[in-house]
């Protein structure tokens, strides 16, 4: 029987593009583990990427999870098949536009697939307690002076 992990995560950025966070809360029982991350450069959306796949990349084996996100970007991405469609046609949106953050996307996908996961959409800045604590460790990565180049968001430029 797989491990059953609630997963909260929220990514921020003080200008877009500019500095950025992300953070995550896992639950599994009566565990709670907080994670977060800041970047000089980059942008809100691969924040919220960022902030699923780092926490995803915490788990040593198949776990069914619920991931709770306040990104539309994110959430509609993964449950509409938008992810899984760009990277059939060469990372492409369409004929004429490149799918950004394919980067990213690849990660998140190849993660996905190593679990049975359910993307949840939360209103952001709202009554959810454990998004709002991810928003704040977003944020506080954000103010954090030990942070690092995002070399995917610099290779797209």
């Amino acid at each position: 029987m797989p491990k059953s992990i609630d997963i909260y995560t929220d990514g921020a950025c003080s200008g877009n593009p500019g500095p950025g966070g992300y953070g995550a809360v896992l639950l599994y029982k009566t565990a709670k583990k907080e994670i977060n991350g800041g970047f000089t450069l980059t942008t809100n959306n691969r924040m919220e990427l960022l902030a699923a796949i780092t926490a995803l990349e915490l788990l040593k084996e198949p776990c069914e999870i619920n991931l709770y996100s306040d990104s539309r970007y994110l959430v509609d991405g993964i449950t509409k098949g938008w992810a899984l469609r760009w990277r059939q046609n060469g990372w492409m949106r369409n004929n004429k536009e490149k799918a950004l953050n394919s980067d990213l996307w690849e990660r998140l996908l190849t993660l996905l697939s190593q679990h049975s996961a359910r993307l949840i959409w939360v209103k952001g800045h709202a009554s959810n307690e454990l998004n709002n604590r991810c928003d704040e460790l977003a944020r506080a990565a954000i103010e954090n002076a030990d942070k690092q180049a995002d070399a995917g968001f610099l290779q797209n430029q």
